[in-house]
């Protein structure tokens, strides 16, 4: 019988990222083989041997696609998704459309086009695991174009659950805030040892179990929802969030 441990092969795209390095990590721990795609900055920031993409070029993710299929022929067990990214907090009235664009572009269609690539690749009884966000469903000002584009992920999540089963099952997770270089401007765009953009005491205090989430709260129940014990599970958001939201 399967478990959480039994071995894998899993394509992480996002794996240079702070939640990525964490979740990649505890996965080959557990004996698991994992392909990183990334941003090529990302990737030599880290010295990641992995496979360079841009997630939201369709051309670059075919490229990328094609090379993951090259160095793993038989296919992948698993998919998970953490490209995206957000860098300024303002009103939507006050929101440039080059930015709201380059939003939806970097979070909504990278997931789109990865999905719809990466799926052909994975083996019968796969899983992906797609990254949304609590802001996607709990709105609050200044997080306009990041949480349309959130939201348009939960709408993916279902519609690709419905359409690839019963062979394959997605899900995703929504996290609350990370302390990452995402609250820096994200990994392979910022400077990661740049000053958060979010007050993290005030977000402490609103939060139940009074902290902000850390990489390894979001690799678990990634991890789950990869693994058998999700098995009866898809079109679902997992929502972390240390009880700040609670749908």
């Amino acid at each position: 019988m399967a478990t959480e441990d039994t071995p894998k092969t899993i394509a992480v795209l996002g794996g240079a990222g702070g939640i990525g390095r964490t979740l990649v990590a505890s996965l080959q721990d557990r004996g698991h083989t994992v392909t990183v795609l990334d941003l090529p900055v990302s990737l030599k920031t880290h010295d990641i041997n992995g496979i360079a993409i841009d997630a939201a070029d369709e051309a670059a993710v075919t490229r990328a696609m094609a090379e993951l299929s090259e160095r793993h022929p038989d296919g992948i067990d698993g998919f998970v998704n953490l490209a995206g990214w957000n860098s300024d907090i303002q009103p939507l009235s006050e929101t440039p459309a080059s930015y709201f664009d380059d939003v939806i572009q970097g979070n909504l269609r990278s997931t789109f086009l990865a999905t719809k690539a990466v799926a052909p690749l994975i083996t019968d009884g796969g899983a992906i695991v797609l990254c949304s966000s609590g802001l996607g469903q709990f709105i609050r000002p200044g997080f306009g174009p990041y949480a349309a584009s959130k939201a348009g992920v939960i709408a993916l999540t279902k519609t690709f659950a419905l359409e690839l089963a019963p062979r394959l099952r997605v899900n995703a997770v929504g996290p609350a805030v990370v302390d990452t270089a995402f609250l820096r401007g994200g990994t392979g765009r910022s400077d990661e040892s740049a000053d958060n953009v979010l007050d993290i005491e005030r977000h402490k205090a609103m939060t139940p179990l009074g902290r902000v989430a850390q990489p390894e709260d979001v690799a678990g129940p990634i991890r789950f929802l990869l693994g058998p014990d999700a098995s009866f599970m898809t079109g679902q958001v997992l929502w972390i969030n240390g009880g700040a939201y609670m749908p």
